[in-house]
């Protein structure tokens, strides 16, 4: 699928802030990053305004939503096109997060 596709699929929405925008304001961020084995598909992708992806960085995802629990949340209920496997290892992520904080605490 193209770029376009992928932001029409997700109404040029962010999946970060939950906020709409110009094809121009967006773009493609991977749920698993390539450089970890992640691909181009569709269910990889999904549509992210440059202020949420630059605020993202190159953090692993687990790690901005969990340090963003506002994101997290539209997340979990924009990105729906995404992999059932990628959200399994997401949410995995997300928890052993919380644990080692909690251990750390």
């Amino acid at each position: 699928m193209k770029r376009i596709g992928i932001f029409e699929r997700d109404e040029f929405r962010c999946v970060y802030c939950g906020e709409q925008f110009p094809a121009e304001e967006l773009t493609l961020d991977h749920v698993q990053p390539r450089v970890r084995g992640g691909d181009r598909s569709e269910g990889n992708l999904v549509t992210a305004c440059k202020a949420c992806n630059t605020l993202k960085g190159h953090r692993r995802l687990s790690e901005f939503l969990h340090d963003n629990p506002v994101a997290r949340g539209i997340f979990f209920r924009d990105a729906r096109h995404v992999w059932p496997r990628l959200l399994r290892d997401l949410e995995d992520e997300l928890i052993a997060l919380r644990e080692r904080q909690s251990d750390a605490g």
